[in-house]
């Protein structure tokens, strides 16, 4: 697992943090193209676009650095596991390479863990075979703690690559609480990743320091320009005088 420091991050570690999240509900193809681009130009880690747009999303960046994800179950998690496992096939077919899957929220509020580990497993099998990494969904906005360490559990025995704290479409998204809970409560197998109001560099920067080694993103281009406008800052102070008689 990645190991990153705010301290002493660099530019191609951090922009490799950010999944450009272009999944509301009104974008446009020429929005999803636009939002391509400026992944392309700032060279985030990938995309996460909405089913329809993967096969758009590859052509835009067939000749950049940066991957296409998508989302399966999305928003709600409450598709049948045979539904989300389709859904995770035709999203391969089209490109994708990284899927962020809801788990079945209700279901796991239920205590139907049996149901719940089935569901995520059904998905990483399938993602799995073809060398595709699955991060899963929680909502933790639904979610008491001990559901919260239910799901890491789950997550672990069902072998997901990620943990994600939010769709970014409920009333709240991801916290530092929430996510020092979820990176104690998995091994060092499973990453962590953070999802909703993370829209500024502080705040990214404190994701990171909480462990997450990906964060879901819309304000991509205003964290990176601080995060370089910052470091020219720091490249362009005046080096301390050395007193008389030291070296």
């Amino acid at each position: 697992m990645p190991t990153l420091n705010s301290k002493t991050i660099t530019y191609e570690q951090i922009a490799k943090v950010i999944d450009h999240s272009l999944l509301r509900p009104e974008l446009t193809e020429a929005d999803v193209i636009a939002g391509c681009e400026l992944a392309a130009r700032y060279h985030a880690a990938t995309v996460c676009v909405k089913p329809c747009h993967v096969k758009l999303a590859k052509e835009v960046l067939k000749d950049s650095d940066v991957r296409v994800g998508t989302v399966v179950g999305f928003p709600h998690g409450s598709n049948l596991t045979a539904i989300k496992v389709a859904e995770a096939q035709q999203a391969m077919d089209d490109g994708a390479v990284e899927l962020d899957m809801v788990l079945n929220i209700g279901q796991l509020r239920s205590g139907k863990t049996d149901y719940v580990l089935a569901d995520i497993t059904a998905v990483c099998h399938t993602a799995h075979v073809r060398n595709v990494k699955v991060k899963v969904i929680f909502e933790n906005a639904y979610l008491t703690n001990e559901e919260k360490i239910t799901a890491c559990k789950l997550c672990e025995i069902a072998g997901v690559d990620w943990v994600k704290t939010s769709t970014g479409f409920a009333p709240s998204g991801a916290t530092l609480d929430d996510l020092r809970l979820m990176r104690a409560h998995v091994s060092e197998k499973v990453q962590v990743k953070a999802a909703g109001g993370v829209r500024t560099l502080p705040a990214l920067l404190d994701v990171i320091d909480c462990g997450a080694t990906r964060c879901g993103a819309t304000a991509t281009a205003a964290i990176l320009d601080d995060f370089i406008a910052q470091r020219a800052n720091k490249a362009d102070q005046p080096k301390p005088i050395a007193a008389p008689g030291t070296n």
